[in-house]
């Protein structure tokens, strides 16, 4: 299947993921599909079998006693015997997305249970804050670096719980994210700027704003929550217009870029914040950004081949370098602003299924294949089930547990004992359905503190809204609070107006971590 001369290779997971199985993911779900308007007729199911080919391949990196997935895993041989322990809190909780989809696509759970696994796992170890760290023990599930933030290292776990109950409707998702979201908001937001705390006592380590933050005010959009999104992006875009690009590192003690982080790697988080907002306001603002955005990019990493990563953001050095995720993210996002402003005319705007964007950039959509697979042959037309927890492809061939070309797992492929259960792994998008009020997360999943003096611990937080975001479809019961500007799905107090307390470490942090789980790092 395409493997033969690269499959003793030793990959990141997370990268893996996000790159490789999200991008073949999306072109198969467009190519095969004739409400896209750009199916290929000759096309048949080839990227899905090589989805599930190399996501196979992945699901050693799962066996874990915590669930947590090692960083890393072998093509070929599976996990390597001296692979490290230690992975990152975006690492091990950025794949939900990604597998869900391909578990709805082929009817096996596997896929999408081992990575909720996985997201369970590092939300069952949080703090009594509902705060994370950074980077994990797979195998004892301690904290090995306790700093907490919104940036490098952690980021898109938040974004993957929003987006995985919007596009699968998973409640867990929802009451996890609320939590989390309002922890953050308490502990990490100095308005406009967020900043990293120990996860236990919230006590602030690091006054960084870091280029990894900017995806945030996108996701407070798709949550609802406006105004702190607009005061954010204003105080990150002014970091860019200071320098002409945002560098890895800006200390906010000292208004001055951090040691040892001077680099733009054209990274688009800024970009898709700015398109987010300009979707949810229509502001001429946010075009005036992506404006001077384009021009930096035109005039400051324009290169013979391509575009290059800025060494330095004072002096404009060039490095010979271009990530996959300047073509996936960062000028995707600014056709999307520009394209938007003429009018909605392309399938993300006015296509056939509301689209979740995965945290590269790819295409996902809310099919009746990914988002009802729970739903009956209750009327005409209806995405049916078919017999033995098969479904139906959309070729109308069956895809069952097990694809042809599979060599390494089957339908009863089970890590450490987990069992899972095809009735139970599968939800509704959050896209079509609203929420049941009444229990806690805690009370609801069992998810309690992993320490035992906490064992007793029971959340106050109670789902607080029933508004969806600027992209979900609301029901009827919901469009009154809608209309009244409750559009939100979390409910948050006013921020902290305490200080930012600095220490003696804020002038030496350097990030050495380039080969760690972040957005897109």
């Amino acid at each position: 299947m395409g493997w033969q001369k690269c499959q003793d290779k030793t990959v990141s997971v997370f990268e893996t993921t996000i790159r490789v199985l999200g991008g073949l993911l999306s072109a198969h779900l467009i190519a095969s599909d004739y409400a896209t308007g750009m199916k290929i007729q000759s096309y048949d199911d080839q990227l899905l079998h090589l989805s599930v080919d190399l996501a196979q391949r992945m699901l050693p990196a799962f066996d874990t006693p915590t669930g947590i997935p090692f960083g890393s895993v072998n093509l070929l041989h599976g996990v390597d015997e001296d692979e490290s322990k230690i992975t990152s809190t975006a690492g091990g909780g950025t794949l939900t997305l990604e597998f869900g989809v391909l578990s709805r696509l082929t009817g096996n759970p596997v896929f999408e249970q081992v990575t909720k696994n996985a997201v369970r796992g590092i939300w069952a170890r949080r703090s009594k804050l509902n705060l994370v760290g950074a980077h994990i023990n797979v195998f004892t599930g301690e904290w090995t670096q306790k700093d907490a933030g919104i940036g490098t290292s952690i980021d898109s776990f938040y974004e993957y719980l929003l987006k995985a109950y919007l596009l699968f409707g998973d409640e867990e998702y929802l009451y996890i994210f609320q939590e989390a979201y309002k922890a953050a908001m308490k502990y990490l937001h100095h308005d406009p700027w967020y900043v990293e705390v120990n996860m236990n006592s919230g006590t602030t380590v690091w006054p960084l704003f870091n280029s990894l933050q900017a995806f945030w005010p996108g996701l407070q959009v798709l949550a609802g929550d406006i105004d702190p999104a607009i005061r954010t992006h204003h105080a990150f875009f002014s970091v860019w217009k200071r320098y002409g690009f945002t560098p890895e590192g800006f200390n906010l003690a000292t208004s001055n870029i951090q040691n040892g982080q001077r680099s733009y790697p054209l990274r688009p988080e800024l970009m898709e914040s700015t398109y987010w907002l300009f979707k949810a306001t229509r502001d001429p603002r946010y075009l005036d950004a992506g404006r001077d955005m384009v021009a930096s990019l035109q005039y400051g990493a324009r290169c013979p081949c391509g575009y290059c990563h800025i060494e330095d953001v004072e002096s404009h050095k060039q490095d010979d370098h271009m990530e996959s995720f300047f073509l996936a993210e960062t000028v995707k996002y600014l056709w999307l602003l520009f394209d938007l402003a003429i009018g909605p005319d392309n399938i993300v705007e006015n296509g056939p299924y509301k689209y979740i964007f995965s945290t590269e950039g790819h295409l996902l959509p809310a099919t009746p294949e990914i988002a009802l697979v729970n739903e009956h042959c209750s009327y005409f037309g209806a995405f049916c089930k078919g017999e033995g927890g098969q479904i139906y492809g959309t070729k109308g061939t069956l895809l069952g547990h097990q694809e042809a070309n599979d060599t390494r797992s089957d339908s009863k492929w089970v890590l450490s004992g987990q069992h899972v259960n095809l009735k139970d792994s599968f939800a509704t998008s959050g896209f079509i359905k609203g929420q049941c009020l009444g229990l806690t997360h805690g009370q609801k999943f069992g998810i309690a503190y992993s320490d035992e003096e906490d064992s007793a611990y029971e959340h106050e937080s109670k789902i607080q809204a029933q508004g969806h975001s600027v992209i979900v479809i609301p029901s009827a019961a919901t469009r009154q609070s809608v209309d009244s500007g409750e559009n939100k799905l979390i409910d948050t107090k006013e921020p902290s107006e305490s200080p930012i307390t600095i220490t003696n470490r804020t002038e030496n942090k350097v990030d050495n971590v380039s080969e760690q789980n972040s957005t897109d790092s």
